[in-house]
C-alpha cells in the first residue's frame, strides 16, 4: 500500500511538472513537436500505473528515464540557464522517496552535462555575461544541488537504516514469538502434568470414599487447569493464533456445562441462575466445542463474579443461515454492571474492574478478551450492553454448520391440557429475576407450542381449574412450602407437580410433586411434559450411551509414575486391560514382546520422546504386520499442538488434564468397532 502510494504522488508531480514545461515550451515557442510527445509519454506512464505492469522496478526506471528526458528538453534551451539548478533540485526531491541513490546520481550526473552544454552555449552565442554576479548565481546553484544531493541521500540512507532495523525488530519478535511458543509448551507440560496428577489422585480417593477432603482437592485442581488454559488462550488470542478445533457435538451439552459450571461455583450470594433454551436449536451441530465451552465458563465466572444480588440469564438460540446458524449466546446478570470506558477496555484485554491488592473479586482479568478472541476466530462478534449498577448483558454469535436440524426440545404426541406457571412476584428482592423466569418459561411454551397461564396465588389456581384443563403446575421452592397440602393433594389426582427446588430438599412424606433440582432449565421441564408423574432423573443427561471399551489391550507409556497410576485407573473404568511402560525404549520393547490395540504416549520424556518412540512402534508394527493406533498424552495443549502431533503420525490427541469426554471422543475415532454401551460384550 505505502509502494503503491508513492509511486502515484511521484507520478502525479511529474505529470503537473509535464503540464507546465508543455505552457513554458508553449510561450517560449520551442519545439512544436515536443508538446505531444510529452502528453503520450504521461499517458503511458500513467496506463502503466494503473495495469501495474510492467514490474514495479521496471515502472519506476520508465518514469525515471522520462523525467530525465523532460528535464534535459528543458535544461538544453539558452532561456533556461539559470533554472536547471532548481529544477534539478526539485526532481531529485521528488524521486528520493523511491528511495534509490543511483537516482541521484544519474539526476547529479544529467546536470553536470546540461550545465556543461549551456557553458558552452552561451560562450559560442554570447547570450550569458559572465560577470561576477552571474558566476556567483551558477556557484549557489552548484553548492544548491549539491546540498540538495547529499540531503537526498542522507534520507534514502536513514529510511534503509530504518527499514532494516524494522526488519531486524520484526525478525526478533518472530523468534520470540516462536520462543514464547516453546516456554508455552514446557511450562504448560510442567505446570499441567502435576495437576493431572492432583486430579486424578483425587478421584482414587473419591471412590474409595476418605472423606470430603479429595472433592476440594479436586476443585482446586480443575480451577488451577482452568487458570493455566486461561493464560495459553490469551497469548494466543493476542497473537491472534487462536487454531480451531472442529467436532460434531449436542446443543444441548453446551447447556449442561453451564449447570454443571454453576454448581461448581462458590454461591455464597444464592444467586438464581435461569438458562433459556430456545427448543428450535438443532439437536446437533458441528464446531469447536472446546472454544464454545470456555466461552461459556468465561461468561458465566465474569457474571458470578460481579453480580451479589439478584441472579443470572442465560439464553441460548439460533438464526438460520445459508451455511448453517448463527448460535447466539446472551448471558444477562444483575451486577455493577460497566461504564462506556469499561466496555471498551475489555476487548484489549486484561481489564479487571477492581485491581486494587485487596480486591474481593477474584480472577485474572483474562476472561472477556478470551471471549472476543475466540468469537472473532469464529468468525463471530461480541456485543455488550451495561451501565454502572444496572447489570450487564453480553452476546456473543458465532456460525456453526448444522449436522442435525431436528428441534434439541419437543412435545410429544400424547401431551395434551395446559401449563400453570405458579411464581410469587413478590419473593425476589430484585425484581429482574422475575422476569427471567417469566421470559424462559414464556419462551419454552412458545418453542414447543404449548398453552401456558401464569397464577400468582392458589385463588388464581383454582380459577383457571374451574375455566381450563390444568394438567402441569411447574412452581418454586417457596411457593410449595407456603402451601404443601394443597400441592401434595393436587398431584395425588390427575395434576402433575413439579417443584424447582435446591439440593437437600425434600416433599411431604408420600407426595406425589416432582422435584427439578436447581437451576431451572429446559430438560426437566420437557421430561416432565412428555412423561408426566413417571418422569424420573430429571438431572441432565445426553442421549448418547457412555461407551465401554471391554477387552481393548492398552499400552501408556509415559515417564511420570503418578500419571501411569492415574490413566491405567480411568482406563480401568472402562474395562480395558492396560500395561504400563516407563519410557521410550521401555515401552518399545513391550510392544514388540506383547499385543496392544493402542498405545497411549506421552510427548516430552527424556533419552527418546513421544514422537520417535511413536514412529519406532510404527514401525515395528508394519514390519510385524500389525496395527496400531497410537494416541499422544501430553500435557502440550498450545494452538497447534493438536496439528503438529497428527502431522507427525499420531492417530489421536489426548491432552491433560485428562478429560473424560475427550478420551471417549478419541477412542471412538480411533478404535470405531471396540466399544459397546455398559451392560453390553462386544461381538
Amino acid at each position: 500500500m505505502k509502494q503503491k502510494k508513492t509511486e502515484n504522488f511521484i507520478l502525479l508531480l511529474v505529470s503537473l511538472a509535464c503540464v507546465g514545461l508543455i505552457e513554458m515550451s508553449i510561450l517560449m515557442k520551442w519545439e512544436f513537436w515536443v508538446p505531444p510527445l510529452i502528453l503520450i509519454g504521461i499517458v503511458i506512464l500513467w496506463c502503466m500505473n494503473l495495469l501495474g505492469r510492467p514490474d514495479y522496478h521496471i515502472r519506476k526506471n520508465c518514469y525515471l528515464l522520462y523525467a530525465m528526458l523532460m528535464v534535459f528538453f528543458h535544461g538544453v534551451h539558452e532561456t533556461s540557464f539559470f533554472d536547471v539548478g532548481i529544477v534539478i533540485a526539485l526532481v531529485m526531491v521528488g524521486y528520493s522517496l523511491f528511495d534509490h541513490i543511483y537516482m541521484m546520481n544519474l539526476f547529479l550526473a544529467e546536470y553536470g552535462i546540461i550545465l556543461f552544454i549551456q557553458l558552452m552555449l552561451a560562450r559560442e552565442t554570447g547570450h550569458t555575461v559572465f560577470d561576477a554576479l552571474n558566476i556567483s548565481r551558477i556557484i549557489l546553484h552548484m553548492a544548491i544541488v549539491a546540498l540538495v544531493y547529499f540531503c537526498c541521500v542522507k534520507s534514502i540512507d536513514d529510511r534503509a537504516e530504518a527499514s532494516e532495523s524494522e526488519q531486524e525488530l520484526k525478525e526478533r519478535i518472530e523468534n520470540t514469538d516462536a520462543d514464547m511458543e516453546d516456554f508455552l509448551s514446557n511450562i504448560s507440560h510442567e505446570l499441567r502434568t502435576p495437576v493431572n496428577v492432583v486430579n486424578g489422585m483425587s478421584d482414587l480417593l473419591i471412590k474409595r470414599n476418605v472423606g470430603s477432603e479429595p472433592y476440594s482437592i479436586k476443585d482446586a485442581g480443575i480451577r488451577l487447569a482452568y487458570q493455566i488454559e486461561d493464560i495459553q488462550d490469551y497469548m494466543e488470542c493476542k497473537r491472534k493464533k487462536v487454531l480451531l478445533d472442529e467436532d460434531d457435538y449436542m446443543s444441548t451439552s453446551l447447556i449442561n456445562d453451564v449447570v454443571t459450571s454453576f454448581r461448581l461455583n462458590d454461591n455464597a450470594e444464592g444467586l438464581e441462575l435461569v438458562i433459556d433454551l430456545a427448543p428450535s436449536v438443532p439437536t446437533k451441530m458441528r464446531g469447536d466445542v472446546r472454544k464454545l465451552h470456555k466461552i461459556f465458563r468465561h461468561l458465566l465466572e465474569n457474571a458470578v463474579k460481579f453480580t451479589k444480588r439478584g441472579g443470572i440469564y442465560v439464553r441460548m438460540y439460533t438464526e438460520n443461515k445459508d451455511y448453517g446458524v448463527n448460535l447466539c449466546i446472551e448471558m444477562t446478570d444483575t451486577g455493577i454492571g460497566m461504564d462506556r470506558k469499561a466496555i471498551e477496555s475489555v476487548s484489549e484485554g486484561l481489564y479487571q474492574v477492581n485491581k486494587k491488592r485487596n480486591r474481593s473479586s477474584g480472577g485474572n482479568g483474562l476472561g472477556l478478551f478470551i471471549v472476543y478472541g475466540f468469537a472473532h476466530r469464529m468468525g463471530g462478534f461480541v456485543k455488550i450492553e451495561s451501565g454502572r449498577n444496572t447489570g450487564t448483558t453480553i452476546r456473543v454469535t458465532v456460525p456453526q454448520k448444522v449436522v442435525d436440524e431436528t428441534p434439541c426440545l419437543s412435545l410429544s404426541g400424547t401431551f395434551s391440557g395446559n401449563i400453570l406457571f405458579h411464581v410469587k412476584s413478590d419473593k425476589y428482592k430484585v425484581p429482574k429475576v422475575r422476569d427471567f423466569y417469566r421470559t424462559m418459561a414464556a419462551n419454552l411454551a412458545i418453542g414447543i407450542r404449548a398453552p401456558l397461564y401464569s397464577a400468582e396465588t392458589i385463588r388464581e389456581i383454582e380459577n383457571f381449574r374451574e375455566k381450563i384443563d390444568v394438567s402441569y403446575i411447574f412452581m418454586g421452592q417457596e411457593e410449595y412450602e407456603e402451601h404443601p397440602e394443597f400441592f401434595d393433594k393436587l398431584a395425588e389426582g390427575d395434576i402433575v407437580v413439579a417443584v424447582s427446588a435446591a439440593a437437600g430438599f425434600q416433599t411431604s412424606s408420600g407426595s406425589n410433586v416432582l422435584t427439578m433440582p436447581k437451576p431451572l432449565y429446559g430438560y426437566p421441564v420437557m421430561k416432565i411434559l412428555n412423561e408426566g408423574k413417571n418422569a424420573r432423573n430429571l438431572e441432565f443427561a445426553d442421549d448418547t450411551e457412555r461407551p465401554v471399551f471391554d477387552g481393548v489391550r492398552a499400552l501408556i507409556v509415559d515417564d511420570e509414575p503418578m500419571n501411569l497410576v492415574v490413566a491405567s485407573s480411568l482406563f480401568a473404568d472402562y474395562q480395558m486391560i492396560t500395561e504400563t511402560a516407563g519410557s521410550g525404549k521401555e515401552g518399545i520393547r513391550k510392544f514388540r514382546e506383547g499385543i496392544y490395540d493402542i498405545v497411549f504416549m506421552d510427548h516430552m520424556m527424556p533419552e527418546m520422546d513421544g514422537v520417535e518412540a511413536m514412529k519406532e512402534i510404527k514401525k515395528v508394527a508394519e514390519e510385524e504386520n500389525r496395527n496400531i493406533a497410537v494416541v499422544v498424552l501430553t500435557a502440550n495443549v498450545v494452538s497447534g499442538a493438536r496439528e503438529m502431533f497428527m502431522r507427525e503420525g499420531f492417530d489421536g490427541f489426548v491432552a491433560k488434564p485428562i478429560n473424560t469426554a475427550d478420551f471417549e471422543r478419541v477412542m471412538l475415532q480411533v478404535l470405531p468397532g471396540a466399544w459397546t454401551k455398559r451392560g453390553e460384550k462386544r461381538a
